[in-house]
């Protein structure tokens, strides 16, 4: 087997892609030690043809099979699409329109974020060979067995693809899955912009002084962190920046009475550089500070209701045989229990109509709960 190293074999394989209904698509990255991913091989098939291009050969230009990610009447089918979706959007090659068949798995009843080798043996009744799986993807040459491990990701992904589109056309349920790409294309979820950093993390306080720390730290971190390459937790760890934004260290000495950054990390050249960023913005944080909404005080939710949402959960995820994390997670719980007007997607399009619903009719007392043997059934309550 011989990955695809020229434009002029890019070009015909691309050739022979185009007008397909749908084509697979697997990648192989490494970013074990670095910020951005760095992307080794791309797979893709359609039923007819299937190929590996080696994106890190001299001179190979990507154009022929970004176009193809960008066609709007082709369906890039991956499983479990975020981290491809990511190196390709960075690309500039949104996939789209998306289908991701660890999702269509989960609401096609095969469980909570159904791995790919088991979705294969329980469709199309094929065992996986994982051997090298865990390997450095980067080296070249590449041997026989690493290459075939690749393509049969795409392969047999071509295979099943059809099986599973229909199987959960037949049950009225693609438009589930439908909704759930539309999140996985939200150019949004891939946002590396330093000044956006703090979005991913969880600010504990909300004074002007504290978020704008919280803020610059941050945006220090992903800046440093892309400038060097380098896994954001090398630069600082998630817990070091809420302590820096409680704290407020602005010299060497009080960043070493700090516990969550690295010993000596003060007086680094790294830390000379955050120490002069939160100086700047602690001269005046009201105008650093972004604008963020506390939450209101509210009592937590009752224990008692949140376990009868869970079972309800359990059961209905069971009746329509589809993963409960689809359906809802402990929080949406937690705040249906509190409030029949919560804003979570449990109460909101298909998932209102398979489970929200009985969730509100159950807080009021309208359906009840009850054993039938081993099987949990709902009833309605009459009055």
């Amino acid at each position: 087997m011989t990955p695809i190293t020229t434009n002029e074999a890019l070009a015909e394989f691309c050739d022979q892609l185009s007008g397909s209904e749908f084509i697979t698509v697997d990648t192989e990255f490494m970013r074990e030690t670095t910020y951005w991913p760095r992307l080794c091989l791309i797979q893709a098939a359609t039923p007819v043809n299937a190929s590996i291009i080696d994106p890190m050969a001299e001179g190979l230009d990507l154009t022929p099979f970004l176009d193809l990610l960008r066609d709007p009447a082709i369906t890039k089918v991956f499983h479990a699409a975020r981290q491809d979706v990511e190196i390709f959007n960075k690309l500039g090659a949104m996939p789209t329109p998306l289908f991701d068949t660890q999702v269509a798995g989960m609401a096609a009843g095969f469980g909570d974020q159904v791995a790919y080798d088991s979705l294969v043996r329980q469709m199309l009744k094929k065992d996986v060979d994982k051997g090298s799986r865990f390997t450095d993807w980067a080296r070249r040459p590449l041997s026989e067995s690493q290459l075939t491990y690749a393509l049969g990701d795409v392969t047999h992904l071509a295979a099943l693809y059809p099986r599973l589109r229909d199987r959960l056309a037949r049950e009225g349920r693609l438009d589930w899955v439908s909704q759930e790409m539309e999140a996985l294309i939200d150019p949004a979820l891939y946002d590396t912009s330093p000044e956006n950093a703090w979005k991913r993390l969880k600010p504990k306080r909300f004074s002007a002084k504290y978020l704008a720390a919280f803020q610059a730290t941050a945006a220090w971190r992903e800046r440093a962190a892309q400038e060097r390459d380098q896994p954001r937790g090398r630069i600082l760890k998630d817990d070091a920046i809420d302590e820096i934004a409680t704290q407020a260290p602005t010299d060497a000495d009080a960043f070493s009475r700090l516990r969550a950054p690295p010993k000596g990390f003060g007086g680094s050249r790294l830390g000379q550089d955050l120490i002069e960023v939160l100086r700047d913005v602690l001269k005046n944080p009201e105008e650093h500070a972004p604008e963020i909404q506390k939450p209101a005080g509210r009592e937590p939710a009752p224990a008692s209701v949140v376990e009868l949402l869970k079972v309800l959960l359990k059961a209905k995820s069971e009746q329509a045989n589809v993963a409960t994390k689809l359906l809802a997670n402990v929080s949406d719980l937690e705040k249906i229990a509190l409030s029949d007007d919560a804003d979570v997607d449990a109460l909101k399009g298909w998932r209102r109509q398979l489970f929200g619903e009985d969730a509100l009719k159950l807080k009021r007392g309208e359906i009840a709960l009850v054993l039938n043997g081993a099987k949990v059934e709902v009833v309605e309550i009459e009055n």
